[in-house]
């Protein structure tokens, strides 16, 4: 590890700290003073490299920029932020950090999009799902659609309920 003050590479790590989530480690670490380099002190973080598995057997790091180049394709011309995305992005990240796998297939990637995306916009959602689903006609749709309304039907909270039921 290159000393970022000085660039002496004859660094020792002080302090060792696995975070709370437990996907990245937190190091103090000093650059040694008596074999040249500076004597300051600095924090490194590493973070468990994510690698997606691509179709053709390929593997590639996992970017946080890409996972969301397609919901905006399928956001386009909806009211959805550039801060919504990047929320989205954070939350893909999370959950497939939070799976414990290094190497997550590509289809994993997708799945892991499509909640929150639902969530976003449906409309978007609708979009996205179509060209990942690989919908092949109108009922398709329809049938994501009738998905989407029933879910909306569905009462969520214990409030929701007490409103939702019939009184007499």
């Amino acid at each position: 590890m290159h000393c970022p003050y000085c660039r002496s590479t004859d660094t020792r790590v002080l302090d060792s700290r696995v975070s709370d989530d437990g996907c990245s480690i937190r190091r103090r670490r000093t650059c040694s003073a008596e074999s040249g380099g500076c004597g300051k002190r600095f924090t490194t973080v590493e973070q468990m490299q994510l690698t997606v598995l691509k179709r053709s057997g390929a593997t590639e790091p996992f970017t946080r920029d890409k996972a969301i180049s397609g919901v905006r394709k399928a956001c386009k011309g909806r009211p959805v932020t550039e801060d919504a995305l990047a929320r989205l992005g954070q939350a893909v990240e999370d959950a497939l950090r939070l799976s414990g796998a290094a190497e997550i297939p590509a289809h994993e990637v997708g799945l892991a999009i499509l909640q929150p995306l639902r969530e976003l916009d449906e409309v978007a959602y609708l979009r996205f799902a179509s060209v990942y689903r690989a919908f092949e006609s109108a009922d398709d749709f329809e049938d994501e659609i009738a998905s989407l309304r029933a879910e909306r039907a569905v009462p969520d909270s214990p409030a929701e309920l007490a409103h939702s039921a019939p009184s007499g």
